[in-house]
């Protein structure tokens, strides 16, 4: 075991990363960033602040010389320097899992090698793809960038074999993957930790809204059938152990209009999804994570109150100017209300500055008093 004292290395530094941090200093964990934001959300919390490139070869000599242990808050963190530090200290999730969950080729393909549950997909690297990928996929279709896309950054919505063309064309033929379009009933995930001995403990499955491809709000739990939900753990945890992956994985699933489950992508970390766990279950998501990096016993899982969780956008800042603030008093008055924000110091549309948790007894309640929220600071802006 890594027993508190100990120094701990996070790659990236954002929101996700502050948390981690925030939990590992209240276990009396020393956490040294890694973030070439000199703004960094994480470090603000953080004992050390090396504010250079991920890549950069002096910072990652600090982290193996000095950290007992190092984790990621993002998968798009350089998979090969996780393997490079592996070499000399304690890394987890691996580099290998990081660089399979970064590229939706190498993704979509693990989960299919494996027979996992995916929609119909095809890869395109050039203008020679577009009519064998067409033969497979059906439109209208989702195109996605390959690498590096988020929140709904590096998608789009395909009617036609022109507009692909011209997609692609824009994106100069970057690396991408097109999904067929399949009507949904629900989006649900399930976020895990598997530690190095094998042990695994499961949040409770969420179920997920976006607006514009970026989660909006987040029901826990779930308001799916029990035998559902068991059965998206179960391909959960099978996923998890395919990958041999030590640490908080995320996988977000499709729930078709027939029922059906399909993997969607997997994230090596915490995420955004499971943000309710620090108000609602009894042991957080990132203070799992500091658990199953210093190979601690994992903590309970469990909820003990319903939750519904509300991103906070850059939109609901009045004139996206950090300086004057929404009106939290529409949050605040409600006593089940948690609000969590991240420190950011420019707001921006569509960029994540915060979120509020509702916990209530009555699930129905909390999703009621989560949209007057929302509806309220809409209201303010």
């Amino acid at each position: 075991m890594i027993l508190p004292n100990a120094t701990l290395g996070l790659i990236g530094g954002g929101q996700l990363g502050r948390m981690f941090t925030m939990a590992a200093r209240n276990m009396d964990y020393g956490v040294t960033v890694l973030d070439p934001d000199p703004l960094s959300p994480a470090a603000e919390f953080a004992t050390a602040h090396l504010n250079t490139a991920y890549t950069d070869l002096a910072s990652i000599e600090t982290l193996s010389a000095s950290c007992a242990a190092v984790t990621t808050e993002f998968e798009n963190a350089p998979a090969e320097v996780l393997t490079t530090l592996a070499a000399r200290t304690v890394v987890r999730p691996s580099g290998h899992a990081v660089a399979i969950a970064q590229d939706r080729h190498t993704e979509k393909n693990f989960f299919k090698s494996n027979g996992f549950p995916v929609g119909p997909f095809a890869i395109i690297n050039c203008v020679d793809d577009i009519d064998i990928a067409l033969h497979d996929i059906r439109l209208p279709a989702v195109l996605k960038t390959a690498r590096f896309g988020y929140d709904g950054k590096g998608q789009a919505r395909i009617n036609s074999r022109d507009e692909l063309a011209a997609t692609l064309t824009a994106w100069k033929f970057a690396p991408s993957i097109i999904e067929e379009f399949i009507p949904l009933k629900l989006e649900i995930s399930v976020i895990l930790a598997r530690a190095a001995n094998g042990e695994v403990e499961v949040f409770p499955v969420a179920e997920n809204q976006h607006v514009n491809g970026i989660l909006d709000i987040t029901i826990a739990p779930a308001r799916i059938a029990e035998t559902l939900a068991t059965k998206a753990i179960t391909l959960a945890q099978k996923l998890a152990t395919a990958l041999n992956y030590v640490g908080i994985l995320a996988v977000e699933f499709f729930i078709t209009a027939d029922d059906q489950l399909l993997i969607n992508e997997i994230a090596p970390r915490p995420h955004n999804s499971g943000h309710f766990t620090i108000d609602a279950c009894r042991t957080s998501q990132f203070v799992q994570q500091v658990r199953v990096l210093c190979d601690l016993p994992l903590g309970d899982a469990s909820q003990h109150s319903p939750a519904v969780m509300l991103n906070l956008l850059g939109d609901v800042w009045q004139g996206l100017d950090h300086e004057i603030s929404p009106d939290w008093q529409a949050v605040l008055q409600h006593p089940g209300a948690h609000l969590h924000l991240y420190g950011k110091r420019e707001a921006r549309k569509g960029r994540k500055m915060g979120h509020v948790t509702v916990c209530d007894p009555d699930l129905s309640q909390a999703l009621a008093i989560a949209l007057q929220i929302r509806q309220a600071l809409s209201q303010s802006n």
